[in-house]
Formats: C-alpha cells, sequence, structure tokens
C-alpha cells in the first residue's frame, strides 16, 4: 500500500481538533514533503521522524513521501504530529498493518534516537478526542497521569517509537496501560490563623471568598495584606469536577503539570511579579500562543502585589478579562481564546515610602495622589471591596493566634454562602455572584426605599458609577448569603457601599 492514515489533534488554545495524517509514497527523487499549513516546528518533523525510524532498525522508504494533515486550513503547531507521522509513513510502507494504525489517535513527539517525548496540551487533546466519538489513544509515558484524566478513552503509553512498531505487529506487553492513579499529592495550605489583628481585613476577605468578588488592599508594608492573600485559597471551596478539568487544561497547555498532581482540584493562586510583561499576564507569543497569568488563575486568584508598580499598560489589559471571564488574543497566525475567570487581589502601600504611620510620611501630597493613580479608575471601578489597613496594633502581636480564627471554621461558612448563591442562580450559568449581570439582578431583587436612599446619595456625590451600583448590589446579595438571609437588608447594603467606596479617594 502506497497510501495510509493515522490521526493526531491540533490544539487552539485549550480548544482541540482531530487532524487527519496521510502519507503517500510515489516514485521519484526520494524527498519528504509536509503540507497542511503547519509551523517551523511541523515542517522540520521530517527531519526528526525519519532519524527516529532509522535508529529504530526500520527502513526509511526511498520513495518521493508526501505527508498530508487535514483540514488543510486548520494551522498546526508543535512537534505533537511525529508520532502520527512515523506511523502514517511506516503504514504506507507495509512495515506494519495499515488498518490497525487508522483505529487510534497518536500524540507524541519523537526524538532522533526513536524515543518518545511528552508533550503539552495531552489533556485538552484527549478531550477532544473524547467530543469527536473516538475511543483508543496513545500517548507518550510521561503524559500518562493526565491523559487518564479525560476519560471515556481508551489510554496507552508508549517510551519509543520501536515499542509502538512492535504493538502494531502484533507483539504484547509493548505499550503502557494506565494504573489506578492514588488521591493527588496536595501542598499544604496556609491558615487564617497565622493572621494578627486586622479583623475589618478579614471580614472582607470573607465576603471576597463568598461571593467570588475582586479585593484591593492598601497598607503600609507589614500590615499583613500579603498573607492575607495568600490564604484566600485557604477559605474557597474546592473545584467541581467539571472546573477542574477546566483548569488542568490550561495548565496542562501551559506545561505545568507534574506526576504528583496530575489533576488540580483547589482553585489555582497566581502571583506574578510587577516586573511581569504584557504577554506573561495576559498570555501570547509570536509562534504557539500560550496562556498568561489571567488564565493560568482561571477559577482561582491573581494576586498582583505591589500593585502600583505594575506598568499601567499591563494593569488596564485586565479590565477585559474581568468583565468577560476570557481573554481573546489574535495573531497573524489566528486566535486563541482562553478561559480567565479569576479573582483579581491588589496590595498596594499607601505612597512610594510607605511609612508606618501618616505622620511619618515624607511623601508630598501630589505625590501620594499620582502613585495610587497608576491603579486606573476604570480598572479599580470593577473592583468590589476596597479596604484600608492601618499599622499592626502591638496588643495584637503579644495576643498572638489564640484568637484567631481558623481557614477551617471561615471556609465552613464560605461555603454555605456559596450554596446558597448556586441555589439561587439554579438554571442559569453562574455559580456565584460576582459573576452575575446587574440587570439580571434588578430583576430578582429591588432594593427598598431605605436602601435605594443610601445608594442614590452614593450615586450624586460622585461616589458610584453605574458599574459600582451593580456591584454593591452583588455584595449585598453577597453578605445576606452569610447571614443566612434571602433578601439583603439594609445593613447589608449599607456594609456593601461602606466597603466600595472606602475612605480614600481612589
Amino acid at each position: 500500500m502506497a497510501l495510509a492514515t493515522t490521526w493526531a489533534v491540533a490544539l487552539a488554545g485549550v480548544a482541540g481538533e482531530l487532524v487527519k495524517v496521510e502519507a503517500d509514497l510515489a516514485n521519484g527523487l526520494p524527498a519528504t514533503t509536509v503540507i497542511g499549513l503547519g509551523d517551523v516546528a511541523v515542517t522540520q518533523a521530517r527531519d526528526r521522524v525519519r532519524s527516529a525510524v532509522i535508529n529504530t532498525g526500520e527502513k526509511w522508504p526511498e520513495k518521493r513521501i508526501t505527508l498530508a494533515l487535514s483540514p488543510a486550513a486548520l494551522p498546526k503547531r508543535g512537534a505533537s504530529f511525529d508520532l502520527a507521522m512515523a506511523i502514517a509513513v511506516l503504514a504506507a510502507a507495509e512495515v506494519i498493518p495499515a488498518a490497525a494504525a487508522a483505529q487510534v489517535v497518536l500524540i507524541g513527539e519523537l526524538g532522533l534516537d526513536g524515543r518518545v517525548h511528552p508533550v503539552r496540551g495531552t489533556l485538552p487533546s484527549l478531550l477532544a478526542v473524547r467530543a469527536a466519538g473516538r475511543t483508543s489513544a496513545i500517548v507518550p509515558v510521561a503524559n500518562m497521569a493526565e491523559a487518564v484524566l479525560a476519560g471515556g478513552v481508551r489510554v496507552r503509553g508508549v517510551a519509543f517509537l520501536a515499542d509502538l512498531v512492535g504493538h502494531f505487529k502484533g507483539e504484547a506487553g509493548r505499550l503502557v496501560e494506565p494504573v489506578a492513579a492514588g488521591p493527588p499529592v496536595e501542598p499544604p495550605m496556609s491558615d487564617m490563623r497565622d493572621v494578627l489583628g486586622q479583623p475589618e481585613a478579614r471580614s472582607a476577605l470573607e465576603l471576597a471568598a463568598a461571593g467570588g468578588h475582586h479585593l484591593a488592599m492598601v497598607g503600609p508594608p507589614g500590615s499583613g495584606k500579603t498573607m492575607l492573600a495568600a490564604r484566600l485559597p485557604s477559605l474557597l471551596p474546592r473545584l467541581s469536577a467539571e472546573q477542574a478539568l477546566e483548569v488542568t487544561a490550561v495548565h496542562s497547555v501551559a506545561g505545568n503539570l507534574d506526576d504528583q498532581t496530575p489533576l488540580i482540584t483547589r482553585p489555582p493562586f497566581i502571583e506574578p511579579h510587577h516586573s511581569a510583561s504584557l504577554a506573561a499576564l495576559v498570555g501570547g507569543g509570536s509562534g504557539l500562543i500560550r496562556p498568561g497569568s489571567v488564565s493560568l488563575a482561571h477559577r482561582g486568584v491573581l494576586f498582583l502585589d505591589e500593585a502600583p508598580e505594575f506598568r499601567p499598560t499591563v494593569l488596564d489589559a485586565l479590565r477585559q478579562p474581568m468583565e468577560s471571564g476570557a481573554v481573546l488574543l489574535a495573531r497573524a497566525s489566528g486566535a486563541v481564546r482562553y478561559p480567565a475567570r479569576f479573582q483579581l487581589i491588589l496590595a498596594a502601600n499607601p505612597c512610594p515610602c510607605a511609612a508606618a504611620k501618616d505622620v511619618d510620611c515624607t511623601c508630598a501630597s501630589g505625590i501620594r495622589r499620582r502613585y495610587l493613580a497608576r491603579l486606573s479608575g476604570p480598572l479599580m471601578d470593577r473592583i468590589d471591596i476596597r479596604v484600608d489597613l492601618a499599622a499592626l496594633d502591638p496588643r495584637s502581636l503579644v495576643s498572638g493566634e489564640a484568637d484567631q480564627e481558623c481557614s477551617e471554621v471561615i471556609a465552613a461558612r464560605v461555603a454555605l454562602a456559596r450554596g446558597r448563591a448556586l441555589h439561587r442562580w439554579w438554571g442559569t450559568r453562574f455559580t456565584t455572584n460576582a459573576e452575575v449581570p446587574g440587570p439580571i439582578i434588578r430583576r430578582l431583587w429591588r432594593p427598598g426605599r431605605a436602601e435605594e436612599g443610601l445608594l442614590d446619595r452614593a450615586v450624586r456625590f460622585g461616589r458610584l458609577t453605574g458599574r459600582g451600583y451593580d456591584r454593591v448590589l452583588r455584595l449585598a446579595l453577597t453578605s445576606a448569603d452569610l447571614g443566612g438571609r434571602e433578601v439583603p437588608s439594609a445593613e447589608d447594603v449599607a456594609r456593601a457601599l461602606s466597603l466600595r467606596c472606602g475612605e480614600n479617594a481612589w
């Protein structure tokens, strides 16, 4: 047979599509051509595949070889097509049965010695295999831990091309079968008991956890901003099965998974340095478009410490994904969409000198205003909760941890509040109050006369925008959920308004 077919997967972000890999052997001068809109890594595969086949002990066909990847208009990127190309050539040369090779999806990069190297994006690739109705796939052994998470597909691992060739020739035991994995090893989480004092900030953090609200904290160094932010994941519920696969797929594309934690079941906590570039934060790349910090924080927390030190263009790039929950990265080679439903936590000093007390501050008033003005108005308008932290009271340092609630107790209240919100929004695509658009909230609940008076005054005095008005309503609903009330009270609205507007002039 001079023509054979195998199957691979092309990824665009976390979405995959099956790719038919066809090998045609024709008479003529020996040469190998790869067609089908592949990038440099795909076109260079002809040299990797040839060396791998020869070093495996098989004869490379002295023919004119054409490798076609279709759909031809679909961009193909990366080296994950190597294994499918090699098997297609060997099947066309009648080294292995072509019928058997056409029944399985092949994913993997080949080394020149025939070793099968791991590739990024194995989990989303197999989710695409399952969605396409395919039932069998072969992946690199190093990717087995995440591959079995897809479910609905028989997955086997291969370490060397020679093992795969032997398998297709009918030799038993050449592939690695999946083994039952134990529970994932989760790193210990920081506890809220470690945070001394700051009762207002602790309460605001609990409210943010209960509703999925964005939070900004301003205070002098050592007041506990970073400690509070780092403990937010310990208050959040575990990810659902569907959410865990979403998050794990993004981290698989980024190459951040390991065998110890193949499935991410806890909300991720991403903390980029303030020198991060725009591409590092929102994603990008000249060739393969990779996810940025906003997508790695999907269903989790994105913490920006020393937020005013980030470049303004980087900070303002957060505005669109904060509203839509996704980021669309458009390049000349195509557009890729990554999920980005994250919870943003900002921490900032009140001024460049960061004095513990206002009386010790050496900054002029104009300098203080310009420093916090680096956080633009449109960005801060999307922040639900704004908290000013004072320097720690010495008495809280003496009292220690005995009087502080632990994360387990607070997380139990958060779980109850989220359960009430989930029941409220049952049948919709929303799971937390922070995700719900204002018109839907206003149709569900309209503030009473007393609550409307509070909100109207804030709007008239310029303390609230239209977006801010809706966000106060969301906060009030979350406050009611924490209190076990179906409808927010006047106290809930007043609390939400105070947390939204704060005391300083943002």
